[in-house]
């Protein structure tokens, strides 16, 4: 994932809109699709492409393009039939990533039952969140610690392993500081820098979102 990728982003309720938006502003593909006509003219503006449209419509769906976006997140938690019919359409088509925004566990388990590869719960992953994630490609996570500050966990890049963090110089390198190793469920906060790093390791680091782009 990343902002490479295309994205489409089926229902522009709160949630959906600060998806929508948040991919838009960093320069993502995105389609943006509701089937409120106010709700498009009123997100037009900060959206370049926002499109009226049934998605529950399977002809409507590849008149749109979808089957040619590499992520699809469905945004219509308040109406979990539109949402379950528009994942199991998506996954037809062959859209490879498929979000679906939930309002509870039970709704959670339909929706990863008709083919959701990856469901979230609003209250606890704000739209804004779930765009960083998409767009961090190669990271797992981002904690917005303050607006220029942020905690990510990464994976070992391939050209790492078998070298310690004194050797990497990350810090001079890419301005990101390590405050943590992971390896399986083990976390090290107490740092051996001259311990050679694994290929199932991961980092906790800390950084300003704009550096991180150098490791993309």
């Amino acid at each position: 994932m990343g902002i490479n990728q295309s994205y489409a982003v089926l229902g522009l309720g709160r949630y959906g809109k600060a998806v929508a938006k948040e991919l838009a502003d960093n320069g993502a593909e995105v389609l943006a699709v509701d089937m409120d006509e106010d709700i498009v003219n009123a997100a037009i503006a900060e959206i370049p492409y926002c499109k009226c449209a049934d998605v529950t419509d399977a002809e409507v769906i590849r008149q749109l393009g979808i089957a040619n976006m590499d992520i699809v997140i469905v945004a219509m938690a308040n109406n979990l039939e539109a949402s379950v019919m528009t994942t199991m359409l998506c996954k037809e088509i062959g859209v490879k990533t498929v979000i679906a925004k939930c309002s509870s566990e039970m709704n959670c388990k339909i929706l990863s039952k008709v083919g959701a590869d990856r469901v979230v719960f609003p209250e606890s992953e704000s739209g804004v969140r779930l765009a960083k994630n998409l767009l961090s490609s190669g990271f797992m996570d981002i904690f917005e610690l303050a607006k220029d500050v942020s905690m990510v966990e990464l994976e070992v890049k391939p050209e790492w392993v078998g070298k310690t963090l004194l050797e990497l110089n990350l810090r001079k390198k890419y301005s990101i500081n390590v405050v943590a190793i992971v390896q399986g469920k083990d976390v090290c906060v107490n740092i051996d820098p001259e311990k050679p790093l694994k290929q199932e390791m991961k980092l906790i680091v800390i950084a300003n979102p704009s550096r991180l782009n150098k490791l993309r």
